[in-house]
């Protein structure tokens, strides 16, 4: 199916514009905000016990189906606004200008202070990669998102302790630039999907002979909005059912039992299990210090929380539609093995 292109009319008004871009955004923020509230009280209304795993499974898949749109629409279309405004050399020269640890750097920080889970990064990595932000880099920032944020950091230290909860944000940023500079020796940029590279902002970019206005600019980035949205929103809800499907589901005493501290193999068995969840880094926390409550090893939960954020099935599906096969194996078993690498490590640590 193909999309209609979306030109603007040549006569609108740059404050009809500026009007309409507020207009939206407020929408947008107001939608977003009130996306749990609305399932909260509609379930609450019906009767639905969200603590029965049939009820929680269905809030899940419909507020987090409805979250990840709305953050695939919003960033997409905030992205190709900056790509019009800033062009992708001047991107590329900008980070190309640093040294390659400083730039890798940057991108986990930032990963780190976006609080996303896998899945909501995706957007933002499409858009980092349309902008023509080095492969390397972004890849870096897919992988520092879900495993870092502030809020699961402040539940850590709560839970495990600040000398663990440090030591496991700097494995989790050095995971992530480790891969990065690892990524960067390889030649892979002909490992992303076609469409995200040629989008309606990047041939806006490419017109010569006249000034592109706001309303030019508005409308690349609705087209290019409505054609990424039109390629993947269907997986974006099968991912989200899959991670639904199995919502609240944890096996911790099978967990406990099986990939206990005198299982040698303890840290593959839980990555591996970890895989089908589908969670944030702050919502996996409690069930990390129950396993360790249990008696699980220290670097086995942590790799436990690790794999469960960085590993999930829907994200697999989400980057299937982004990343060639050869990547997305690369990318998968690279942090699989970084994963395990770290479980280890601090088993001996700690």
């Amino acid at each position: 199916m193909t999309l209609p292109d979306i030109r603007p009319i040549r006569t609108t008004r740059p404050a009809r514009t500026v009007a309409a871009l507020m207009v939206g955004a407020l929408a947008w923020v107001g939608a977003y905000w009130a996306n749990e509230r609305v399932w909260d009280w509609a379930f609450e209304a019906l009767g639905v016990d969200l603590a029965t795993p049939a009820g929680g499974a269905v809030h899940f898949f419909l507020y987090d189906t409805a979250k990840v749109l709305l953050l695939l629409v919003g960033m997409i279309f905030l992205i190709g606004m900056v790509r019009t405004t800033i062009r992708p050399e001047t991107v590329r020269a900008y980070l190309l200008g640093k040294p390659l640890p400083v730039a890798l750097g940057l991108a986990a920080l930032f990963g780190a202070i976006t609080p996303f889970c896998s899945c909501s990064s995706i957007p933002l990595f499409i858009g980092f990669v349309a902008a023509g932000v080095p492969l390397a880099v972004t890849l870096t920032f897919l992988i520092a998102s879900p495993l870092v944020n502030e809020v699961a950091v402040v539940m850590l230290g709560e839970s495990f302790g600040w000398g663990i909860t440090t030591a496991y944000v700097a494995a989790g940023l050095s995971l992530a630039m480790g891969l990065g500079a690892i990524f960067s020796r390889m030649d892979l940029d002909d490992q992303v999907a076609d469409f995200v590279r040629s989008t309606p902002t990047a041939r806006l970019l490419q017109e010569t002979g006249r000034r592109h206005t706001l309303a030019d600019r508005v409308a690349a980035a609705r087209q290019e909005t409505a054609e990424i949205v039109h390629r993947v929103w269907k997986w974006v809800i099968v991912g989200v059912a899959v991670g639904a499907g199995i919502h609240g589901w944890v096996p911790a005493e099978v967990l406990a039992t099986y990939a206990g501290p005198d299982n040698p193999l303890a840290v593959p068995v839980v990555t591996a299990a970890a895989v089908p969840l589908y969670s944030n880094a702050a919502g996996v926390i409690p069930i990390a210090e129950a396993l360790w409550a249990k008696g699980m090893a220290t670097g086995t939960v942590l790799a436990f929380m690790m794999a469960t954020v960085a590993l999930s099935l829907p994200e697999f599906v989400l980057l299937k539609q982004v990343l060639k096969p050869r990547l997305l194996a690369l990318y998968f078993g690279s942090v699989a093995a970084g994963i395990m690498t770290i479980g280890f490590v601090f088993n001996v640590l700690f």
